[in-house]
């Protein structure tokens, strides 16, 4: 009697669930339809330290003629799919006209959607109008927040396709690896991941000369300073010899990895498109100037109060002293035996207090 409530609900509960794995692609786009999803590919270290949700490989087909391999997956957030998308970029690729984050060689192509990366291999089988399309559908399953702004610090001139974003030791280490800088993978243990620090690479090539340039960017200048000592300290005596240098602009941190020269370093140090900008919220007041009749009748209206109280305190002072000498005449005010008076003794006669009264 209640196994139909069971399925009932058991379709309610799917119903409810998010899209699988392979709800991640859609079913067609452009004249591409979905075929064979093999296996859920494995993950990776990277993805793992990414928050990848999910991932799908599925066989797309057109016409029954030609046919690509379509990869996506989803992580925590777009600056996570952005160092996954970044670790994945080569020099090789090319820029395409499906948006700013989108590369292409012979092999694969590699757009950045969202929180979505997706690879299509090979490139040659599809059109570029399909791609749009097929983007256009991940863009509405995908999460839109903006990117780590650090990737805008970058000094002007890198090599394209060197760039490298991290957020955790392992991307750090791919990336240092990648850019021909191992020396320098101790400092992924130095950089505060813990501390929601952000890292960006690029490598930057000028005629002879030639470095590669780490940002390591804090939630505060305090944290920042903190860990330029400390990665003042990781770095090898023979790195330092070798031209690495290290700079703090606010939450900032510079590195030039092994410049050619001291000049070309300190070039890139200040080239790093990062200003500081300190904001404060003084109080203000919204008062106005009443209208001028309005101040003068108050100033006559105080002026007679001021009046009015003066002739009330001056006949009430008065008035008080003359009843008192009334009734009480020498027993308060001007007792004769109290009473001196300064005489130039012009006559012989003394003055008796008294005439005065």
């Amino acid at each position: 009697m209640r196994r139909p409530h069971f399925i009932a609900g058991l379709i309610l509960a799917l119903a409810a669930a998010p899209y699988s794995s392979a709800q991640l692609l859609p079913e067609h786009f452009g004249a591409w339809s979905k075929g064979f999803c093999p296996a859920k590919p494995a993950t990776t270290i990277l993805a793992r330290e990414t928050g990848q949700k999910d991932n799908v490989s599925c066989q797309f087909s057109s016409n029954g003629q030609n046919s690509v391999l379509v990869w996506a997956g989803s992580f925590r957030d777009p600056s996570s799919a952005y160092e996954v998308y970044t670790s994945s970029i080569n020099t090789g690729m090319q820029a395409t006209t499906l948006g700013i984050y989108a590369g292409i060689d012979h092999d694969k192509l590699l757009a950045l959607v969202g929180n979505i990366v997706v690879r299509v291999e090979p490139p040659q089988n599809i059109s570029t109008g399909d791609l749009e399309q097929l983007v256009a559908a991940l863009k509405t399953r995908s999460d839109q927040t903006p990117l780590p702004p650090i990737r805008a610090y970058l000094p002007r001139g890198f090599t394209d396709g060197t760039q490298r974003y991290a957020r955790g030791p392992v991307g750090f280490k791919s990336a240092v690896a990648a850019l021909e800088r191992d020396e320098f993978v101790n400092l992924a243990d130095e950089a505060g991941f813990d501390f929601d620090a952000e890292a960006m690479f690029a490598r930057y090539r000028k005629g002879k000369d030639e470095a590669v340039v780490l940002l390591l960017d804090y939630p505060t200048p305090q944290l920042a300073e903190q860990h330029l000592r400390h990665l003042e300290q990781a770095i090898s005596p023979s790195s330092k010899e070798a031209g690495t240098t290290i700079q703090r602009k606010g939450t900032l941190l510079s590195l030039v990895l092994k410049p050619s020269s001291a000049a070309y370093g300190e070039a890139l140090h200040s080239a790093v498109n990062y200003e500081t900008v300190i904001t404060q919220n003084e109080p203000h007041q919204t008062i106005t100037d009443p209208p001028i009749l309005t101040t003068v009748a108050k100033i006559f209206i105080a002026t007679g109060v001021f009046m009015v109280i003066a002739v009330v305190l001056g006949a009430a002072f008065g008035g008080v002293r003359l009843l008192t000498k009334i009734f009480f005449p020498g027993k308060v005010f001007d007792r004769p035996e109290q009473m001196d008076v300064l005489q130039l003794g012009l006559s012989g006669k003394r003055i008796n207090s008294r005439d005065f009264y």
